[in-house]
């Protein structure tokens, strides 16, 4: 990309973690190494059961199916060039890789938010209102809340790349982070970035802590719901179900607060690289096990299909 003074930055370096030594990287490598498969084959385990067991043919499930599908993609555009980075040493990325990698990574992380409101409204429905859940969430209500959701997240992917593809930058290229988040990416840019700033800021404010109050005031009535229920029993299994929600709720929120809150400029490039990781590997780590794998009905759709899968192997 051309500047002012002639130079052409083609690509940019990855600064992260360079200060750990090689076996410290390599033990951290196969841990992300083991982390990424697990989250890739068990995100990809309930989407699959998702769509081939009738039995899971519910909105929760089709909600969670999404949410597994979108895992896959935000972990994935941090994770693999940080795998590289540790792996093999390459610490450049391209320009137009960087851009790419930091547009798909807010504007998935964008409709993450979102989808979690949807299913914690999916939640106070089922729990507070049960009689009316089947006449509220219909088959093509879900459609539509889904469908609004990746709208918002490419519709937020291109505004970004159109922005990004604006910026010049002044020779150097060293970016202080394992991926390309905005505050070390703006800071070595010679264009007036106060658009794009005034762009996160509504990002944190209206996406962010929006979806926060959305889904918190729909936990707060499930709350009070739960605690009305005459049966121990119901009260116990609902109480679970919303303590592992929130459990990945504020590992994703706290994270993403932690990474974009104005103080978060003064911390040091390990400790914001550690929370950057909570984000972008633990939080989508997690999401099998806490959402679905801990679910007896998807857990029963498992062990049968893996019953079919071997009987039709030694058959």
């Amino acid at each position: 990309m051309r500047v002012g003074n002639g130079t052409v930055v083609t690509e940019f370096i990855l600064k992260g973690f360079s200060g750990l030594d090689q076996k410290l990287q390599l033990f951290l490598c196969l841990v992300l190494i083991l982390m990424y498969l697990t989250t890739v084959m068990g995100n990809a385990a309930i989407i699959f059961l998702v769509c081939m067991d009738n039995r899971l043919q519910t909105p929760m499930y089709y909600f969670i199916g999404n949410l597994a599908f979108l895992e896959i993609w935000f972990t994935s555009c941090t994770s693999t060039k940080l795998l590289v980075i540790l792996s093999s040493g390459r610490r450049t990325i391209s320009v137009g890789g960087c851009f790419a990698q930091s547009s798909f990574y807010f504007a998935l992380g964008a409709a993450e938010f979102v989808l979690l409101v949807v299913m914690s409204f999916d939640r106070y429905v089922a729990i507070c209102q049960p009689l009316r859940y089947a006449a509220i969430m219909k088959h093509q209500l879900c459609i539509h809340l889904v469908a609004a959701v990746w709208v918002m997240g490419f519709t937020f992917l291109i505004y970004r790349l159109v922005l990004l593809s604006k910026l010049t930058f002044c020779g150097l290229n060293n970016i202080q982070h394992f991926f390309c988040d905005n505050t070390p990416l703006f800071q070595l840019s010679c264009s007036d970035v106060t658009l794009l700033w005034k762009t996160d800021v509504v990002f944190l404010l209206f996406i962010v802590l929006s979806s926060l109050c959305l889904t918190l005031a729909s936990y707060t009535s499930i709350f009070f719901c739960i605690l009305q229920m005459p049966a121990a029993s119901a009260r116990r299994k609902a109480f679970a179900t919303c303590s592992s929600h929130l459990t990945t709720l504020a590992i994703a929120y706290g994270s993403c607060i932690a990474l974009y809150a104005p103080s978060s400029g003064h911390v040091s490039l390990e400790t914001n690289s550690i929370v950057a990781l909570l984000n972008t590997v633990l939080y989508p780590f997690l999401n099998p096990f806490i959402y679905s794998l801990r679910n007896k009905a998807v857990m029963l759709a498992l062990k049968e299909a893996m019953a079919r899968a071997t009987a039709q192997l030694f058959a």
